[in-house]
């Protein structure tokens, strides 16, 4: 498999660089005349799929809301994660996992091991345990040529308690930019990326000279807008993948309005 990085700017050249997110929240289901269960959140992810599976760059399933159904759900995402390929998608799973040790590397079987029915293209991860903490994750993502996603900013106000506190003079948040571009090393485009919210009145941290992509979740209904990226993100805005979940989803279940809601969007973006 080649580089993420590679393969994510050849994707993005093809389809535009919109990530649309995959939240089946049970507020979706009802409002697509789904149940709120397993079933639900199974017809819900393989309408997204059919519908924008050879439009999209890039799809974002939240798996938390897979995972509240149990195996099912888990299957439910597996089947998702396959049709997606099928398709030609990308997918970043948003797992925002992070541990220590032997159950990082746990994790990091289960999202970037090429055996592995939950694998992606690139994983969420915390780094809030320690940069070092992410070692198993880099460390295989790097053998399977799978990316990361590292949070940096987050747009939740309890966000800036931790990343923004100083040490030595720089913040927790400008630490983690600083140590994925050493893990990126010298490549354009890298693998490793940053996650930083969509909705932040400022961005507190310095992007120059980062060779990654950035995930910018919270892109229409949670507020963000295009014309804000590059108010936020300056130069390093042509880095960013923006993301819209709840906008895209609440043009469905009709497969047209679905479209015609990423073709918008997408042109928007430019």
């Amino acid at each position: 498999m080649s580089d993420f990085g590679a393969r994510l700017a050849a994707q993005v050249a093809e389809r535009g660089r919109l990530c649309v997110g995959v939240d089946p929240h049970p507020q979706i289901l009802q409002e697509w005349g789904l149940t709120v269960d397993a079933a639900g959140v199974a017809e819900c992810a393989q309408r997204m799929v059919e519908a924008l599976g050879d439009l999209v760059a890039v799809f974002k399933p939240q798996s938390a809301l897979f995972e509240a159904y149990g195996s099912a759900g888990i299957g439910v995402l597996e089947r998702f994660l396959a049709a997606a390929d099928k398709a030609g998608a990308m997918v970043i799973m948003d797992a925002k996992r992070g541990d220590i040790g032997s159950t990082m590397a746990g994790y990091a079987r289960a999202y970037l091991s090429n055996d592995s029915p939950l694998a992606a293209d690139a994983l969420t991860v915390s780094p809030y345990l320690g940069f070092g903490s992410l070692t198993p994750a880099i460390q295989l993502a790097e053998a399977t040529g799978r990316g990361l996603y590292v949070l940096c900013r987050t747009s939740n106000p309890e966000g800036g308690q931790v990343q923004l506190a100083e040490a030595g003079g720089r913040s927790v948040a400008q630490m983690m930019v600083d140590e994925v571009n050493t893990a990126n090393g010298d490549r354009d485009p890298a693998p490793f990326g940053l996650v930083i919210g969509g909705t932040l009145p400022t961005l507190d941290v310095d992007l120059t000279g980062f060779t990654g992509s950035i995930l910018v979740p919270g892109i229409g209904a949670q507020g963000g807008t295009v014309e804000g990226l590059t108010e936020l993100f300056g130069a390093a805005a042509g880095r960013v993948l923006p993301t819209s979940s709840r906008e895209i989803m609440a043009a469905g279940p009709d497969p047209d309005s679905l479209r015609r809601a990423v073709v918008a969007l997408t042109a928007e973006l430019g």
